[in-house]
């Protein structure tokens, strides 16, 4: 019991100090101590160098014997990692700014690892991706946008392309796109009710990739996420 109770504090200092950072909360060039960290979060000194060295992986931090602990600009953020990423998400003053970021990112990358998946998908993977866009229509259509069912068969859906695209950096980016996908249901983000042309979007790309058509894959996927960013009213 004694280890999952340090466990649980290790979690808990880690997430509130990384909140804490990407919120501004602890800006750009504050320093703290491992005695801090011990103190406030009633954690081993042990623990307490678990916690640094996470922040310190995540470029959010730097150590050193004088000081302590310096908190870096955000420039030095590993942002494509899942747990800033989250952070990012459940932070008021940074959700806005940070699904923009995603979104136009994706819309960099989901074109040419959809015309990848046109070339390089093959006959079972391109059925799975009819299959999903299919269950997406019917959820969304049902007013299921933000249920769990959806956002599984979302998630499914845009890795798929991503792995499938023939391309190994952009199959690494899915994990990113399945945290800002997760995040925007659990925060309640997601609408009940997509458009129309959000649905059928899926389907389009979907239909595309399976024609082997790669063009017309890049065009629909460029299309669905200028909805999807419509629909969540980044422009």
């Amino acid at each position: 019991m004694a280890v999952i109770h340090q466990t649980t504090k290790l979690d808990y200092a880690l997430n509130q100090l990384g909140t804490e950072i990407v919120s501004g909360v602890l800006p750009a060039g504050a320093t703290f101590t491992l005695a801090t960290i011990c103190e406030r979060f009633d954690i081993s000194r042990t623990v307490a160098r678990e916690v640094m060295r996470a922040l310190e992986q995540l470029n959010l931090v730097k150590s050193s014997r004088r000081i302590g602990l310096k908190v870096l600009p955000r420039s030095h953020w590993s942002v494509f990692d899942e747990a800033i990423i989250e952070w990012r998400l459940r932070t008021p003053g940074e959700r806005d700014h940070q699904l923009r970021s995603l979104t136009s990112l994706r819309l960099a990358v989901e074109p040419q690892a959809a015309r990848g998946m046109a070339h390089h998908g093959t006959d079972e993977q391109i059925e799975q991706l009819l299959e999903l866009s299919n269950r997406l229509h019917n959820l969304g259509a049902a007013g299921r946008a933000n249920s769990m069912e959806f956002l599984k068969a979302d998630v499914d859906f845009h890795t798929l392309i991503l792995t499938c695209s023939g391309n190994e950096m952009f199959a690494a980016l899915a994990p990113t796109v399945t945290t800002v996908l997760i995040g925007r249901t659990e925060l309640g983000i997601q609408p009940h009710h997509l458009p129309e042309t959000v649905l059928t979007g899926h389907d389009a790309l979907a239909h595309a990739i399976a024609v082997r058509n790669p063009d017309r894959a890049e065009r629909c996927a460029r299309m669905l996420l200028d909805e999807v960013r419509d629909a969540l009213d980044l422009t």
